[in-house]
C-alpha cells in the first residue's frame, strides 16, 4: 500500500455497471484515507515534518498522546513507508525517526486539503 497512498489521481475514469461505480483505485484510496484518518497519525506526520527526530520529542510535541498509541503509530508509519527507523548502536541505543519520501509527499498531497479545511466556515455540530 506504500505507494498507492500517495497515488491518489486517477488515470482510467470509474466503470459504472447498473448503480454502481467500480473504481480499481478506490480501496487503494479508501485505505489511504483509513490510514489518515486515524487518530494521531496527522499529528505525528505533523511533528516530523517540525523536525521531531525522537520518541520523546514527539510526545513533547503532540499533547495528550499516550506513550502506548504513539509507539503503535509510529510502528504502523513505518510499516507503511511513511516514517523511517533509525537505531544508532550507542549506549544507551539510540532510535531516530523521520518522514519517508512517501511521507514527505503524502503531507504534500494532503496540504491542499489542509488549506481547504481552513477556509471552511466552522460548522454547527447538531
Amino acid at each position: 500500500m506504500r505507494s498507492e497512498v500517495v497515488q491518489v489521481i486517477r488515470t482510467q475514469p470509474p466503470r459504472i455497471e447498473g448503480n454502481s461505480i467500480h473504481d480499481d483505485s478506490c480501496p487503494s484510496f479508501l485505505g489511504a484515507l483509513e490510514l489518515i484518518g486515524r487518530r494521531w497519525t496527522g499529528s505525528i506526520l505533523a511533528a516530523a515534518a517540525q523536525g521531531a527526530r525522537r520518541f520523546g520529542e514527539y510526545r513533547a510535541m503532540i499533547d495528550g498522546i499516550s506513550d502506548r498509541l504513539l509507539a503503535q503509530r509510529l510502528k504502523e508509519l513505518e510499516a507503511e513507508g511513511l516514517i523511517e527507523r533509525t537505531v544508532i548502536p550507542s549506549t544507551p541505543v539510540q532510535i531516530r525517526y523521520s518522514l519517508s519520501r512517501d511521507g514527505q509527499a503524502l503531507l504534500g498531497a494532503l496540504q491542499p486539503l489542509a488549506q481547504w479545511t481552513a477556509q471552511r466556515p466552522a460548522r454547527q455540530v447538531r
